[in-house]
């Protein structure tokens, strides 16, 4: 996923929120920074559109208005179909990373229909149907832009939500002090170059957690060259939640063997339910040694503070263990554990825009997705409550927008 590792924002308020005494059904944190950022008046160069969101801090979901851009010639407007529920709207929202404005709408896993494009925009056409990931928009001139990795953008890339525009190079048209909004809402305006255009008969709600699990996966396979077929690999996925569970089908529908790893036991069948064929207790001695010195490759998608140490332990010569997870510490290890292995620690996140097409059209030819379930506006707060403690069934939430708009 996004995996937390948002990039710095700009701010235009002052005011935060305490907390009442009233707890609210979701656990926030830190409310002594969190940003009261109200809304202001439709511009004439904006419309208003219903979501659900947070409206301050403390508070459970509800239904409000944001405004929304109107189409410009490179923009594209599409109406939302459906919202995946990533574990970075759950940090994000419940102001556990950075500082979240307040209202807050999330969702980065976003896809939809096309209803309108500006005069100059090619890339997709109205009836299209069409993704768009966490990255809203990018300078596009820097070196990283132009080589297709934009969530690198030297001037940092512009989140789908809970940013506002940069002032530096902005392709978001409207109130220029307006905060980004995401897709859990009724439609969104988005630049033509950061919108995908999916196969007409590709499930939409299978989709939407692709641009978001699904490149974050597929980014370090690609770079780490695992995506080349020719290799066979022995790769390590830590956590069977719902990113490890997509790392897990993606690294072996490319043909590798793959090393499911966990704390427990408990998601044993899961794992080699998706893939997987062994499994490792990353807790247990014995467990750990069975894979001693022999995976190509580890992707690390926990996010809490953990030892990394164990899986040091299994890389190969030559092997790389991939940071996946947002961590609010630091992570120790004994440097003598890399120099006799000529070992890596590197870190990751999501993909460019032609990465992720990549990733869309091999998902889309091989049948891989993940394992969704929809719910509805109703249930988030408990959706919410339960990825703040783990994600036991391995799926990925998916918000359906139309039947939340009707509730």
């Amino acid at each position: 996923s996004y995996s937390n590792n948002s990039p710095p924002v700009f701010y235009f308020a002052t005011k935060v929120f305490v907390l009442t005494s009233s707890p609210p059904s979701m656990k926030f944190s830190r409310p002594e920074i969190a940003i009261s950022k109200p809304l202001a008046a439709c511009g004439e160069d904006e419309y208003e559109e219903e979501a659900v969101g947070i409206e301050n801090f403390g508070e459970d979901f509800s239904r409000i208005t944001i405004n929304r851009p109107k189409v410009r010639e490179n923009d594209v407007r599409f109406d939302m179909k459906f919202c995946g529920i990533c574990h970075t709207d759950v940090h994000i929202s419940l102001n556990e990373v950075h500082q979240t404005m307040y209202p807050v709408v999330p969702g980065h896993e976003m896809v939809g229909v096309v209803v309108e494009v500006g005069d100059n925009v090619t890339k997709v056409s109205v009836g299209d149907n069409v993704a768009v990931g966490c990255v809203r928009d990018s300078c596009l001139t820097c070196p990283n832009c132009e080589k297709g990795d934009e969530q690198f953008c030297m001037k940092m890339f512009t989140h789908a939500y809970n940013t506002t525009k940069n002032p530096t190079y902005s392709h978001i048209g409207g109130n220029p002090d307006t905060q980004n909004f995401g897709g859990y809402s009724g439609s969104d305006v988005v630049h033509q170059h950061f919108v995908m255009k999916l196969p007409a008969d590709m499930p939409l709600e299978k989709a939407a957690p692709l641009v978001c699990a699904g490149i974050t996966m597929w980014s370090p396979l690609k770079h780490w060259g695992a995506t080349d077929t020719t290799k066979k690999m022995n790769i390590g996925i830590v956590g069977v939640g719902g990113l490890g569970t997509m790392g897990i089908k993606l690294a072996s529908k490319l043909g590798h063997r793959v090393v499911a790893i966990s704390s427990g036991d408990k998601k044993e069948d899961i794992a080699r339910a998706k893939g997987a064929s062994d499994y490792v207790v990353s807790t247990d001695a014995d467990s750990v040694a069975t894979e001693f010195c022999r995976l190509d490759l580890i992707l690390n998608t926990i996010s809490g503070n953990h030892s990394i140490a164990p899986y040091i332990s299994m890389l190969a010569t030559d092997g790389v263990l991939v940071q996946l997870g947002c961590t609010t510490g630091p992570m120790e290890y004994e440097q003598d554990m890399l120099l006799f292995k000529r070992n890596s620690i590197a870190g990751s996140m999501i993909g460019g825009i032609p990465q992720t097409m990549e990733l869309l059209e091999f998902c889309y030819e091989n049948n891989v997705y993940p394992d969704v379930e929809l719910v509805d506006s109703s249930q988030l707060n408990e959706v919410f409550t339960k990825l703040q403690t783990a994600n036991a069934g391995g799926v990925r939430y998916v918000l359906d927008i139309k039947k939340s708009m009707e509730l």
